[in-house]
């Protein structure tokens, strides 16, 4: 009996973050199994992750994995995991929008969609949370370009943008915008909004937290005792949002919210959740752009809001900005997300097999 297993992958960025892209059909069908498998994969639990594809970073300890949809609406189903860099555990609750980026240009990469002229639209269920998105992907002769003139924040250099609009993303995990049915409320003294749209998060003046909102990730990182603040306020908003016990899991997430300082229309600081996010995730971003956006949230006195129900929304964040083409009905705790559409871009990096030890079948 061999003593290593291989599993055949594409590692790809996908947006400002990094992971192997697996067919679900080469993953154990058994989900302790496939999650034992990740952990290997990833090289997981390990701070430095020396033992597998993981990059010691929560941006780049995720998965992909994708398989042909049966549904009627959709080309290809996604799961996304984010695979704990120190821990053991495998989580499948949140999204990755980021990752969701390659999502489009694996599946016509391994065959499952048929490249089309110069843009491919691949129609994307997003297992983990119901929600379904269109991907149009830059495309020539049949196979994936990847050479372009953009640009996001988070990522060096250009490459040819990927289109994502996300559909049916109002209440992904809990059913509703508004979880709990409030626009704002307190927990343990601080005014909070726990909003449902993409993945759910608790969202908070950063000033409430005594912070400005414009610190770096490595100057939030070192302050433990914030951290250990917002671990404390998410675990109750959990409770609220209807999610259980979240100790050890990924979501909600959580935002601080500041005023604009270049342009744009809220500023923001994401974390995952025991860790700043160097720029600012896809999933993350929807649901900030609906908050600033929500009159009566804690975005009020905040965030500068276009008129009419169709706006871009600029979201400032330690990288850059992150624009959202958002699209409203109804106001307050009437509103109502029809669609949200962003720009990212993915690249290929290596095809072939990743190795765990077959003992992790056992």
């Amino acid at each position: 009996m061999t003593d290593q297993i291989a599993f055949p992958c594409i590692l790809m960025r996908g947006g400002s973050s990094k992971g192997p892209y697996f067919r679900l059909s080469d993953l154990p069908a058994d989900k302790d199994q496939r999650a034992r498998v990740l952990l290997a994969a990833m090289g997981s639990p390990d701070a430095r992750q020396i033992d597998g594809l993981g990059g010691a970073d929560p941006l780049t300890s995720k998965v992909a994995m994708v398989a042909p949809s049966e549904r009627e609406d959709a080309d290809v189903d996604y799961h996304f995991a984010q695979v704990l860099i120190d821990k053991a555990v495998v989580d499948t609750n949140p999204s990755c929008g980021n990752m969701l980026s390659g999502v489009g240009p694996f599946a016509i990469e391994s065959g499952m969609v048929a490249a089309t002229g110069s843009e491919t639209r691949v129609r994307i269920y997003e297992a983990n949370t119901g929600s379904r998105i269109e991907a149009v992907v830059q495309t020539r002769d049949g196979k994936v370009v990847y050479d372009g003139d953009a640009e996001i924040a988070g990522v060096p250099g250009t490459a040819a943008p990927v289109r994502l609009n996300f559909m049916d993303i109002t209440g992904s995990k809990t059913g509703a915008l508004l979880p709990t049915g409030k626009l704002r409320e307190e927990i343990d003294g601080v005014e909070v909004t726990l909003i449902d749209v993409s993945v759910p998060m608790m969202m908070i003046r950063a000033a409430d937290l005594g912070k400005t909102g414009y610190e770096t990730p490595a100057e939030l990182n070192a302050d433990t005792a914030f951290f250990a603040r917002i671990e404390a306020l998410r675990l109750e908003a959990g409770r609220r949002m209807g999610l259980g016990d979240v100790s050890g899991r990924v979501v909600p997430k959580v935002a601080i919210l500041s005023e604009p300082r270049q342009g744009g229309n809220i500023s923001a600081r994401y974390f995952v959740p025991d860790k700043t996010h160097a720029a600012m995730a896809v999933t993350g971003g929807t649901c900030i752009a609906t908050v600033a956006m929500l009159e009566g949230s804690v975005s009020d006195g905040l965030a500068r809001r276009p008129e009419g129900d169709d706006r871009m929304v600029v979201i400032e964040h330690p990288a850059g900005v992150l624009e959202v083409a958002l699209t409203t009905t109804g106001q307050g705790d009437a509103m109502d997300v029809v669609s949200a559409g962003v720009i990212r871009t993915a690249r290929k990096l290596m095809a072939g097999e990743v190795f765990v030890p077959a003992a992790v079948l056992a």
